[in-house]
């Protein structure tokens, strides 16, 4: 998450994550989280993860371990939950892979904390108060190491806000990667969206 943009991928048919890839390679980005939300996830996730071995291809919306083990199989290289789920957190663990579970109060991070975790996805962002409570969590929760990455409503409009905040560790974003791009096959606009949200990360 070295560029501080992630983006959030849904694909019907899988094949389509390799033009989502190649539209956000070109770009200059380097990782991509691919949802749980359709049945093509898993496949979309081994396609892209063996077509781009340069980019952190992970999976995303993980509400089981039955989901973690299919999405480790097929190669993610992260794994991020919309909730904090601690079945998940224990066996992405014994997998060795990189797990963000979500939080939306401070008592969540501090079981995630408790758990081991130190960076959290924070949703949905905008609707949980956006930058404003960012902020204020950070007083507590940024000397203890947490990072955050906001998702839910971000886009080019607010991103900015999110990236001023040395709490956040990344944006996640589905703005960049729309399913009306991907249905219209409109990779050129999807490369754009993304260079501009790079070029906000870059201040």
């Amino acid at each position: 998450l070295e560029k501080r943009v992630l983006p959030l991928v849904v694909v019907e048919r899988a094949p389509d994550a390799l033009k989502v890839g190649e539209a956000l390679r070109e770009a200059g980005l380097n990782a991509m989280e691919i949802a749980f939300r359709t049945e093509a996830a898993a496949e979309a996730i081994g396609l892209a993860a063996k077509a781009f071995p340069d980019m952190a291809v992970g999976a995303g919306t993980v509400l089981s371990t039955g989901q973690l083990g299919r999405a480790v199989d097929a190669g993610a290289a992260f794994i991020v939950s919309p909730g904090l789920n601690a079945a998940v957190s224990e066996a992405a663990g014994r997998a060795g892979v990189p797990y963000f579970p979500g939080v939306a109060t401070p008592t969540e991070i501090e079981r995630a904390m408790a758990l081991g975790h130190r960076t959290l996805k924070f949703f949905p962002a905008e609707a949980l108060g956006g930058v404003k409570t960012l902020k204020a969590i950070a007083g507590p929760y940024a000397p203890a190491g947490i990072r955050m990455i906001p998702t839910g409503g971000v886009n080019d409009g607010n991103a900015a806000g999110y990236l001023a905040l040395p709490l956040v560790a990344a944006v996640g974003a589905s703005w960049m990667t729309d399913t009306r791009l991907v249905a219209a096959g409109d990779w050129a606009e999807m490369t754009r969206r993304a260079r501009h949200m790079l070029a906000l990360a870059a201040g």
